[in-house]
């Protein structure tokens, strides 16, 4: 078979506009896990330990199925119960559902990395729960994990042509349908893998840029040996951050 730069230029700009479908859907289900990843994260950790086996419970429930059974049981099963949404909607809050278990892994490993010293210092300042996370804790917690998180955004994007079993019309199945109409499936094919190719790659540039410039600035803290200048050092830290919030809140 012979590629057929005519059809090639004639059906581009379909393919082109399926793009914009997959870069929404993409965009939209990624919000979604990030919000609700944190929320699982911050439920994990709770003191009421119902909250805590629900939470696990959830994260085992979702990683264990796969994502294409969770995205048919939502559109086609979901309906009978009487909860219908359109085939996008469905597609991406299922992703996002589903990826937000493993972000809260992210979100975790983040929390985790803050100094014990930290919490002492918020609680030895009387500061409320809330204002420690909001204030002390995630300000410190996600940027170092911003990396991780961006290539799930590049996962997640790939996973979008599993969206055409939900009938979104993406750039697989929009490939798919030019593909049939025209009894040649060689060029939609072959550029949507180039346009797949092209957006993950030039994105996988931006985020190791971005993990570079995170390992640079996390990079030049100098190391606290002793366990009482760790402490002293988290209490000034803290101190300072705190001074600087309410700081800037006044002006």
């Amino acid at each position: 078979m012979i590629w057929d730069w005519s059809y090639t230029v004639e059906i581009f700009p379909t393919l082109l506009d399926a793009m914009w479908v997959a870069l929404a859907a993409t965009v939209v289900a990624y919000s979604i896990s990030l919000i609700l990843g944190l929320f699982i994260t911050l439920a994990g950790r709770s003191s009421f330990k119902p909250l805590i086996w629900l939470t696990l419970g959830f994260i085992s429930f979702i990683r264990s199925t796969p994502p294409l059974v969770q995205l048919f049981f939502a559109f086609f099963a979901l309906p009978q119960l009487g909860i219908s949404l359109s085939a996008f909607a469905t597609g991406v809050i299922v992703l996002g559902i589903h990826y937000s278990t493993y972000v809260s892994e992210i979100y975790r490993s983040g929390i985790e990395a803050i100094p014990k010293g930290q919490w002492e210092a918020s609680k030895a300042l009387n500061f409320s729960q809330a204002y420690t996370w909001r204030k002390i804790i995630l300000p410190q917690a996600i940027p170092p994990v911003i990396p991780m998180l961006g290539n799930y955004l590049i996962v997640m994007f790939k996973e979008t042509p599993m969206l055409s079993a939900i009938t979104v019309v993406e750039m697989l199945q929009t490939a798919k349908i030019i593909g049939s109409e025209n009894f040649s499936y060689l060029e939609p094919i072959t550029i949507v893998g180039a346009l797949f190719l092209l957006l993950s790659y030039s994105s996988s540039i931006l985020i190791r840029k971005l993990e570079n410039r995170m390992k640079y600035a996390h990079g030049n803290s100098k190391p606290v040996k002793s366990k009482n200048d760790t402490v002293m050092a988290n209490v000034v830290s803290t101190i300072k951050h705190a001074l600087s919030i309410r700081k800037t809140e006044r002006v």
